[in-house]
């Protein structure tokens, strides 16, 4: 498996080998020994999650109070889909930028974003389904968003695909509102989290 740092602190893309034969095709998207070598630590596994989405929708862009967070690593196992990381953590050197990456069921590239970090995908495809594997259970009292068409973010979705968001995302604050009005994570407290984890293990 290749591993590839991302533009935006502890975020992370993965590639792994694909052996296809005259049955199909067997993959294993997530492998330990590779994350940990990458990472610094294990990932804490609560939760798995499944999203079954139509050509153009939308998802996010959401993040969780940290800590502790909800750190993603994130595969795409039908279809295809955009794949948007955004720092939303207030006082980072790149607070406000986002990186992206095309996920699909021909490479089955993942990405990892630490906690703290924001999360959003487009589907470039009907029935595509997106695989999350988190850190920490779902806590809807801790879970926020950010407007995924704030206009001073500027996500690179596709100009050419109709977008379909859920009303909890068309209602969420722009990046400025949430950072006026105090929601968003701070970035020391993160990069301790982090310390913190790696010291673990």
């Amino acid at each position: 498996m290749q591993a590839r740092r991302l533009s935006i602190p502890e975020c992370f893309e993965f590639t792994p080998r694909v052996f296809p034969d005259h049955r199909g095709r067997f993959v294993a998207p997530f492998q330990e020994e590779a994350f940990l070598k990458t990472v610094g630590h294990r990932l804490r596994l609560a939760q798995t999650n499944t999203s079954v989405s139509r050509r153009g929708a939308i998802r996010g862009v959401h993040f969780a109070d940290t800590p502790p967070g909800q750190a993603k690593y994130i595969y795409c196992a039908r279809g295809s889909l955009l794949d948007v990381v955004v720092d939303l953590r207030a006082g980072s050197p790149t607070f406000g930028e986002w990186t992206s990456v095309l996920l699909d069921s021909t490479e089955y590239k993942s990405v990892y974003l630490a906690e703290g970090l924001g999360h959003a995908f487009m589907a470039l495809e009907d029935d595509t389904v997106m695989v999350y594997l988190c850190s920490e259970p779902y806590n809807p009292a801790a879970e926020h968003g950010i407007n995924p068409m704030d206009a001073d973010l500027a996500l690179p979705w596709p100009h050419d695909i109709e977008p379909l968001l859920s009303e909890k995302d068309t209602d969420a604050p722009s990046l400025k509102e949430a950072l006026e009005q105090g929601m968003l994570p701070r970035y020391d407290e993160c990069v301790a989290y982090y310390e913190k984890l790696r010291a673990e293990g």
